[in-house]
């Protein structure tokens, strides 16, 4: 079963997303159409999908899903953006509107699925995996809750609960991996001389590491992204063999 990955971000999902699915979903061969890897040189590829989201990366979809299907097939379109606040029913729709508007897509399954309000929500929820993470180990990994807790109101039960929309921003007030950020350069000695946190480099690791079934108990839009990608991933296995 072959899944073609349209997913909003930048150096996290182009790092993570692609291992973290083939980690936990065997059964299909995933392939990732955006974002696409920036090429080193002087002068990047600015029309690239690197940090696009929400209405700009249903536009990326309506460019590059057509492009895709007239060199190769797939089995399910998998969409996975940022939620940033926005309303998931309306996001959902306007995802499935861009695809149905690409004819040649038009008996492929397709599924949208979200990270709320970001990827990072997933490590939040799973939170005590950052121990394994070298930078930081000891008491650091906790001082760090403590302070998103107490400073920034992360709830660790209920992630996908954390900020609220911005209307102006069309994004939330406030992002979350700024927040894990900040929380890994507090004045606190278990920071000191350390490194801070890096969305492109300790997001991807901590995505090897999560359980999926820790997650799903406090984030239920991963829930379904997780249950769909389960359930589909699992057909090849349950099919009849061919006489």
């Amino acid at each position: 079963m072959v899944v073609w990955l349209f997913a909003g971000g930048g150096e996290a999902e182009v790092r993570g997303l692609i291992p973290f699915l083939r980690q936990h979903f065997p059964g299909c061969t995933f392939e990732r159409k955006t974002p696409v890897r920036q090429k080193p040189g002087p002068k990047p590829n600015k029309n690239l999908a690197y940090g696009k989201t929400g209405q700009s990366l249903i536009d990326q979809i309506k460019k590059e899903l057509p492009i895709a299907l007239r060199g190769g097939h797939c089995d399910l379109i998998l969409v996975i953006d940022d939620l940033d606040c926005r309303n998931p029913d309306e996001q959902k729709q306007k995802f499935l509107a861009a695809i149905d508007t690409v004819s040649a897509a038009a008996n492929i399954d397709r599924f949208v699925g979200f990270a709320a309000p970001e990827l990072e929500a997933w490590i939040i929820a799973d939170w005590e995996k950052m121990a394994k993470i070298t930078n930081f180990r000891g008491n650091r990994w906790q001082q760090m809750r403590w302070w998103l807790s107490s400073q920034r109101n992360v709830d660790f039960e209920h992630p996908e609960s954390f900020s609220e929309y911005d209307a102006k921003k069309d994004s939330c007030r406030e992002k979350l991996s700024d927040a894990i950020v900040e929380a890994s350069e507090m004045l606190d000695e278990s920071n000191r001389n350390k490194p801070r946190f890096s969305k492109s480099t300790h997001s991807p690791l901590l995505l090897l590491e999560i359980d999926p079934s820790i997650v799903q108990k406090k984030c239920p839009l991963f829930r379904d992204l997780y249950t769909k990608l389960n359930n589909f991933c699992q057909q090849v296995h349950q099919r009849p063999p061919s006489a």
